[in-house]
């Protein structure tokens, strides 16, 4: 596939004046940085706010990027459940578990206390549609003496400490909590960063919370740009207007010097999803044929340039212990021919490189016999379209650990009957089964057994083709220091970030 860098390149040029003078240092409430601190930083995100900001949905992540929210765990660099909110814990039977609080306040000044824990779990419980992290689950909490929060579910579920680091779990003053199921973090969230002012889907501004219970985080502030043009967001960096840019396009790579170009890889998988309510697609021939004609090594080396490996399953490379436990696909139908067929291929331009990838595929399954008609569109214009089957198929990037850090919770939000993020309207008895059964496993490497059984189930009804498995660019300034990188894309400023 030939490239073609230099107009590529002339572009980001010409975008680069569009964002001077965006990101101009001030400090908390428009004063100049505090003597001794570092600069503020400044940092062009890529998408922006698509539902409000609420917790429960795609901004959830967005929010523990920036330091603003975190819940009573968090997920340690090994993937396991750490400390946050709360200090320990500890499991009485197979449903309940005792979560033992630390000494922490919100923003707004008041204390973190099991009842405003317990208050902020049970909105999320009734949150509508319901938090990914919550697909298939029923828990309440309640107060357990001064520092003691009990959260029980309906069914065991060993899973829990690694449900509650969930950044759509994260722990919410009784404040954010308005009418019309409305949920506001400004001002009640528990980060290390305070989000003081949102400006649409065009810029936010974040002031450092000096009485973050884990202590004085080291910048003053953040200045954010939400920037979906991926040329433009490497353009900043380049020419000293950010400090920090996510998702770097592999196109744009090349641009960067190599020492401010930081590859890592995710549990981010990008798919091809097949609705199977559609017209065409609820053809399990038909969803065959599509995924008979995909090459994803093509995708891998031509369109992400070596940043990716191709698509193996639903769990990549980065999971360290899928690759061994990985059983065939159960139960494919046989591919028919596509006898030109119309199909509404759907994608969204927030990460540059998926409209490349949606081309790919177009020419692909237009010469397996397919009709194909491309729609791309920037994210939050586009998800509850997807949701509610508008589109034929599907091009997304999803983490399949972000969520949970449980590799069976992404099963059932993702391609359950009542999963609450199953794109490709997926509704399989089998499925279904063999996720219920692995929902119940305790053992951690039985677990995993149990997770990539029903990965089989999934991947044989031929609804979902993994293309590749990422590894994600961010562009950190010289200057910039304690960047959080990490597989799971929940972490992006912290306590240690500074310039």
């Amino acid at each position: 596939m030939t490239r073609m860098t230099r107009p590529r390149f002339l572009l980001a040029l010409l975008l680069a004046p569009a964002l001077t003078g965006c990101f101009a240092s001030t400090g908390p409430g428009g004063s100049s940085d505090d003597a001794g601190d570092g600069s503020r930083l400044r940092v062009a995100l890529a998408f922006p706010p698509a539902e409000n900001l609420s917790p429960y949905g795609a901004d959830a992540t967005l929010l523990s990027r920036l330091g603003v929210t975190e819940g009573l765990t968090a997920l340690d660099a090994n993937g396991a459940a750490a400390p946050a909110l709360a200090a320990s814990w500890t499991r009485e039977n197979d449903r309940t578990w005792l979560f033992t609080l630390r000494e922490a306040t919100f923003q707004d000044g008041t204390d973190v206390t099991p009842a405003t824990v317990a208050t902020a779990l049970t909105h999320a419980t009734e949150a509508r549609p319901a938090p990914a992290a919550l697909s298939g689950v029923t828990l309440t909490a309640k107060t357990e003496g001064t520092t003691g929060v009990r959260v029980t579910t309906r069914d065991p579920d060993p899973a829990l400490p690694l449900r509650l680091s969930s950044p759509s779990l994260a722990v919410l003053s009784p404040k954010a909590y308005g009418k019309a199921d409305r949920v506001d973090p400004i001002g009640h969230a528990t980060g290390p960063f305070e989000l003081t002012k949102v400006m649409g889907a065009t810029a936010a501004t974040l002031d450092r919370y000096d009485d973050y219970w884990g202590g004085r985080a080291q910048a003053p502030g953040i200045d954010v740009k939400f920037v979906a043009d991926g040329t433009a967001r490497a353009s900043a960096l380049r020419t000293d207007q950010v400090d920090l840019a996510e998702a770097i396009p592999v196109a744009q790579a090349a641009t960067l010097d190599k020492g401010i170009r930081k590859a890592t890889a995710t549990t981010r998988t990008t798919s091809l999803l097949l609705n199977t309510e559609s017209d065409v697609f609820q053809d399990a021939g038909l969803r065959a044929a599509a995924r008979r004609a995909v090459d994803t090594s093509a995708l891998a080396e031509g369109v992400y340039e070596g940043y990716a490996d191709p698509g193996t399953g639903l769990y990549g490379p980065a999971v360290t212990w899928a690759a061994g436990k990985r059983t065939e696909p159960a139960g494919r139908a046989r591919a028919t021919e596509p006898d030109g067929a119309t199909i509404t291929l759907a994608t969204y331009d927030n990460r540059p490189e998926l409209p490349e990838v949606a081309q790919v595929l177009k020419q692909q399954l237009e010469k397996a016999g397919f009709e194909v008609e491309l729609e791309v569109r920037e994210y939050s214009r586009l998800e509850s379209d997807v949701l509610e089957g508008r589109f034929d198929a599907f091009v997304g990037a999803r983490n399949s650990l972000l969520d949970t850090g449980d590799p069976v919770s992404l099963l059932a939000s993702d391609f359950t009957c009542g999963g609450s993020y199953n794109l490709a309207l997926l509704c399989d008895k089998d499925v279904d089964k063999a996720v219920r059964k692995a929902e119940g496993v305790t053992d951690i490497a039985e677990r995993q057994d149990a997770a990539m059984a029903a990965e089989a189930r999934i991947l044989g009804t031929d609804a979902v083709v993994p293309l590749v498995h990422q590894r994600v660019i961010t562009g950190v300034g010289p200057q910039v220091g304690g960047a959080l990188l990490d597989p799971y894309e929940r972490t992006l400023v912290g306590l240690g970030t500074r310039r």
